[in-house]
């Protein structure tokens, strides 16, 4: 049983990949080359339906299939990769996804969540051997922000004036 973080809690992952075994009408992530490739069928899927981006993916070809979607799952492959963070950011504000965003990947480690929480983040599929626990307590670390950030994150703004 694969863990994730979301919303601030540790919870079992009820979404498959595909690949994973999964039955009829299970929550079912699919790659977006495979939901291009296979609109039809998977416009016909009973169960709840998700996206997976890669980091080359234009977000902007998605947005006929976001009414579609339940959740948008956002591939990091390796820490340094941060094309992810524009892509979650443009979800959430450009085209208005109103679903589970998630971050998945070799690049999701725990001192990463609190700034992917700020782009719009809220569910956390954490690389192998990073600590959920260690990544929970991440996205409380801070609690004052000096730029705007997704809602996803509740911080106190604090702006400073000189006297």
């Amino acid at each position: 049983m694969r863990y994730i973080l979301r919303r601030h809690e540790i919870v079992p992952d009820e979404w498959a990949h595909l690949g994973e075994e999964v039955t009829a009408g299970a929550p079912l992530i699919v790659p977006l080359a495979e939901l291009r490739a296979e609109r039809a069928r998977w416009h016909a899927w009973r169960g709840p339906l998700g996206v997976r981006l890669a980091p080359d993916d234009r977000i902007e070809e998605l947005s006929a299939e976001l009414p579609l979607l339940s959740l948008v799952a956002v591939e990091f492959p390796n820490s340094g990769d941060g094309r992810g963070y524009s892509q979650g950011r443009l979800l959430r504000t450009r085209l208005e996804f109103r679903g589970e965003l998630r971050a998945l990947g070799a690049g999701v480690r725990q001192d990463q969540v609190f700034l992917l929480a700020r782009c719009g983040f809220e569910t956390f599929e954490l690389a192998a051997g990073e600590d959920l626990n260690a990544a929970r307590r991440a996205l409380s670390r801070y609690s004052v922000a000096y730029q705007p950030g997704a809602s996803q994150v509740v911080l106190e703004r604090q702006r400073f004036f000189a006297p």
